[in-house]
């Protein structure tokens, strides 16, 4: 099959994140072991997820690990031109379809190329590691790892993490962490805001609080200038609470996200806001004794990536497309999982991340064919290189 005929099949099944993705994930286990390739899937504790990991090659260390996750972000309200779900050649040269390029494109390329791994002369082996619910907060990332480590009496050296950067190397990302904060004040008339304690104005205090907590690592010299912003950032995305003007809202809810530099330290920041909460909770209970911020982990931190620009993993990027020039990026991917696990990881696929998480999503031919064209590299590389 062709990385597009592959694609069409992909991009089919409707895996949202959180959704079970046994469906797509046992007809890549199919397709892998219709070339004699053992797979082994890693699932969830309700057996109604699975992970997935293989190798194509010999048993030695210094392999390859290429990287890609099977969910997709909703379509709902988004005003597509076209079923989300069916890949559609418009004859612009575009493949249009939910995932096609973040990031069932890529896990196309790989799969197609299977039959060369499997007839070429590999020194170093090839794997591939492919998770669910990725889109909402890389769920799955290090029980697949842990798994991978259990699995193979190897060590791979590299992890190739295929989210679209238009075959550009990416060696920095930061890591995310999101907070679902509650603040439960007092309800009441709103003459008495002195006599009340207002969820929303102790929840404007809470995104003062985050505006002035990002200024401050920018005044104390908290940069890095590959990434842009080149500075951590915290930014409450939602909140909600309150029923009239005249009523003092007894309960507020709102999100903060937390982005930061691969050198900041994000369980830092969550300490320090839940002082902050601590803080506002004392003085406040001398007004309502029952008063109370509740902070609660939306997911686990994604770690941060900060592969070196030294790092082989760039010369192999390098080697294998031709581009050795690299960039950061401040969305998140399971990189950081990958690098904190030992191998030397790199963000690197087809298509552009302008066109992820929006309707009309579309990886162009010319990009799927270029990352066919890398893996096929990938393989030459790993038959004469070492």
């Amino acid at each position: 099959m062709t990385a597009q005929e592959i694609l069409e099949k992909l991009v089919a099944f409707p895996v949202l994140g959180g959704d079970s993705n046994l469906e797509i994930i046992n007809w890549i286990k199919d397709y892998i072991e219709s070339f004699g390739i053992t797979t082994t899937l890693v699932p969830n504790e309700a057996n109604t997820k699975a992970s997935l990991h293989c190798r194509i090659g010999p048993p030695s260390d210094g392999g390859v690990i290429l990287s890609g996750h099977t969910d997709v972000v909703p379509v709902k309200g988004q005003p597509w031109d076209t079923n989300p779900f069916e890949l559609v050649d418009k004859g612009d040269g575009n493949l249009y379809a939910r995932g096609s390029c973040d990031m069932k494109g890529f896990l196309a390329c790989c799969l197609a190329t299977i039959p060369e791994m499997v007839k070429a002369n590999l020194t170093k082996p090839i794997y591939f590691a492919i998770t669910y619910d990725e889109e909402i907060g890389c769920l799955a990332a290090e029980a697949l790892i842990e798994d991978i480590k259990k699995s193979y009496s190897e060590s791979p050296k590299f992890a190739i993490i295929g989210e679209a950067s238009m075959l550009q190397p990416i060696i920095g990302q930061k890591s995310i962490h999101i907070l679902d904060i509650t603040v439960n004040g007092s309800e009441g008339h709103s003459s008495r805001i002195k006599q009340e304690v207002s969820a929303v104005h102790e929840a404007a205090r809470i995104v003062l609080w985050a505006e002035e907590k990002m200024n401050s690592l920018i005044v104390s010299g908290g940069r890095d200038e590959r990434f842009n912003p080149p500075h951590s950032s915290l930014h409450v995305g939602t909140i909600n609470g309150g029923i009239a003007a005249n009523v003092i809202a007894n309960k507020v809810e709102l999100s903060l996200d937390i982005r930061c530099l691969p050198q900041d330290d994000a369980n830092q920041m969550h300490q320090d806001l839940l002082a902050f909460c601590k803080e506002r909770e004392q003085q406040q209970r001398a007004i309502f004794s029952e008063f109370k911020i509740d902070v609660v982990e939306n997911h686990p931190i994604v770690p941060a990536l900060n592969t070196s620009e030294d790092s082989d993993a760039v010369d192999l990027i390098g080697n294998i497309t031709g581009n050795y020039n690299w960039t950061t990026v401040s969305y998140a991917s399971e990189a950081g999982h990958f690098a904190n696990a030992g191998y030397e990881s790199i963000i690197c696929g087809p298509g552009s991340i302008k066109q992820a998480h929006r309707a009309n999503e579309f990886i162009s031919k010319d990009q799927l064919n270029k990352g066919v064209t890398m893996i096929q590299s990938l393989v030459k590389h790993l038959e004469t290189t070492f």
